[in-house]
Formats: structure tokens, sequence, C-alpha cells
């Protein structure tokens, strides 16, 4: 796939959100913590009169485990790309069939027909980034676009590091770092990955989510990390930077799909195609600061959105990012072997 577009694109006159009509009755998303603008799920409920009750998750593992149990009573969840495939094949969702719905015109052509969802029967693009390092600059003033900041830190930055606890983000990129591609299953290779793993970790602090407060408060000298996050650091703290790994870095996408046991099918659906309007998807954008995937929504985001570093992907650096894929049940399981001892 080639990389998402980098400019705005020309404005696109706004169209009826939905023709699938007026639906009462409520709505149950699943869906990453601090991850939803409230204003967008006002404008749902209230154009469609749906009550809406959102579910947090910290991890796709923990999504996928706990829908995978039963009994959760979601309607829609919100999967990463390297993890769709895993959902369809065990049959959790829905074929809702977003390409045949009113909105779906809106989608950018580089995500209408994705790897992880040929012909998008099944989800709906939410929002899209990358997976880079997040430093402070009033801390460290060296080179940031390298995964070295959290395998082989600076004196600076030591004790003061944080880790994203997202298995395939912190594999893949330490894979990568040592030159070798994301999903692989060279034993050598990963034996590397695991002892550099290992090796890094007592120079961090934490592994942890939630830390756009902790780089406000200056806890936090770096992370590896998602890039909107980044920005909504770099709000709070003048000094916050991110850096795009030279030796390789992931992105990402995580789409919105209706569960096969929902309760709530046509108000999912409505969803569905509600986000894929360009007003509504730079709602979306605007609150966790990711791109989305929706033609047009430039024209209504943050003004200090349009050329964010965080954002537009410097040239020099966008060969370097990959889409990750979903990776073989032997990569699987060789990395949650690594991950299991990097835990202990």
């Amino acid at each position: 796939m080639k990389l998402p577009y980098n400019k705005p694109l020309a404005a696109i006159a706004m169209i009826a959100m939905s023709s699938t009509g007026f639906a009462a009755g409520e709505l149950n998303l699943f869906n990453w913590g601090n991850y939803t603008n409230p204003e967008l799920i006002t404008k749902f409920e209230q154009a469609h009169d749906v009550k809406v009750t959102i579910t947090d998750y910290d991890s796709n593992d923990s999504a996928l485990a706990k829908v995978k149990a039963g009994g959760h009573g979601f309607d829609l969840v919100v999967p990463s790309a390297n993890y769709m495939q895993i959902w369809i094949n065990e049959g959790l969702l829905l074929e809702s069939r977003p390409d045949q719905m009113e909105n779906f015109k809106h989608v950018h052509e580089d995500f209408a027909n994705p790897d992880w969802d040929p012909g998008r029967r099944y989800s709906v693009p939410w929002q899209w980034g990358s997976v880079g390092i997040i430093v402070d600059t009033s801390v460290y003033s060296g080179d940031i676009n390298t995964a070295a900041i959290y395998l082989d830190p600076p004196e600076e930055l030591k004790g003061k590091i944080n880790v994203a606890p997202e298995m395939n983000d912190v594999i893949s990129s330490a894979i990568m770092y040592l030159g070798g591609e994301a999903c692989t299953t060279d034993k050598e290779l990963l034996k590397k990955v695991r002892d550099k793993l290992v090796d890094a970790k007592p120079n961090w602090l934490s592994m942890d989510y939630g830390i756009i407060e902790k780089f406000a408060g200056r806890d936090l000298a770096a992370s590896l990390y998602w890039n909107g996050a980044a920005f909504r650091a770099r709000e709070k703290n003048p000094d916050v930077r991110y850096g795009y790994p030279k030796e390789g870095y992931a992105l990402w996408m995580d789409s919105v799909a209706v569960l096969k046991d929902a309760q709530n099918v046509e108000n999912a659906k409505l969803f569905q195609n509600f986000i894929m309007s360009p007003e509504n998807a730079a709602l979306i954008s605007a609150f966790a600061r990711y791109a989305n995937g929706i033609k047009g929504s430039e024209e209504f985001m943050p003004d200090d959105m349009k050329d964010a570093p965080e954002i537009i992907i410097p040239q020099e650096f966008v060969a370097a990012g990959k889409f990750l894929q979903t990776c073989s049940p032997e990569a699987t399981q060789l990395y949650t072997a690594i991950w299991t001892e990097l835990q202990k």
C-alpha cells in the first residue's frame, strides 16, 4: 500500500449523514481508552435518538480476549489493522458492508480496499498513525529519529523512559532496529531482539499508558508511543518532540467493525456510516489528534493539525514506515514468549 496523502485535499461538499433512516435505541461501543470525542457521540445521539455507551480497553489482545469470552454486550469494536484478519477469521465480526453505505465514497482510496479488510466488507476507518519516539528536548537534545532512544538510551534519558505496553508495536520496533522485518520467524534474530529488550528494560521507568500528563509534569523524558499522544503531550509541554525511527517504524490503522453478536445492528451500521462523513471524521481526529482516512475531513480539522509534525510525516522518513501485517501463528507464539519474559 502506498503511504496515505500528507497534504489537505480539496473540500468535498457535505451530504446527508445517513440514508438508513431514523433509529431510536441504544449502541454499545468498545474502544481504546481516551480515544473517542464526546462531541462526536453527542452529535450522533442527537441525530438518531440513540444512547451510546462506551467501554474502554487498553490493548488489541485484551479487546480480543474479552469478546471471545462472550457475554460482553458490545455492538462495535475498533481493532487495529494487524488484528482485523484475526477478528474476521474467528467469526467475531458481522459483514456489515460499509462499501455499500452512502458515505463510503468519502473513504480515501488508500484505505478503501486494504489488505486487512478487502473491499471494506466489515470495517470503516477510525484513525491511523505511527509508532515513534516522544522526547522532551529540554532533557535530551540529540537525534530523536531512532529507536536507540529506548533500546540503547543516552545517559540523559535513562530511568525516564516509557514503553507502550503493546506487544506487536514494541517487538516490531526492536526487530526493525536490528535490521529485520516485522513478523519474522528468524529465531536467531528474535533471540537478539529478546536480549536487546531485556537488557534495555532496566533503563526504563515504565511500560504504561496515560503518558500525556506525565510529559506535562516532566515525569517522563522519552517514550515509544503513538503520534497522536505526542501531539497532545506537546500541547501541554512545548519541549516535546516526535521522532520517526530511521531504522523503521510501524504504521497502523484502527477501524470500526460491527460484532457478529451485536444486539443493536442497525444502530451500529448507522454509526459506521456517520463517521465516514468528512465533518464527523474531523471530530474524531480533533480529539485524539490522529489522521482519519476520510477525504474532505481536512476542511473541518483544527488549523494546528494541518501541518503538525506528528501528523505530516517528513518526506525523508516516509519510506521507513510500514503497515504491520497479521503475523503467522508461529511468529505470534515466538513474540508472546519474548513478551512474557519482558514482563518478568
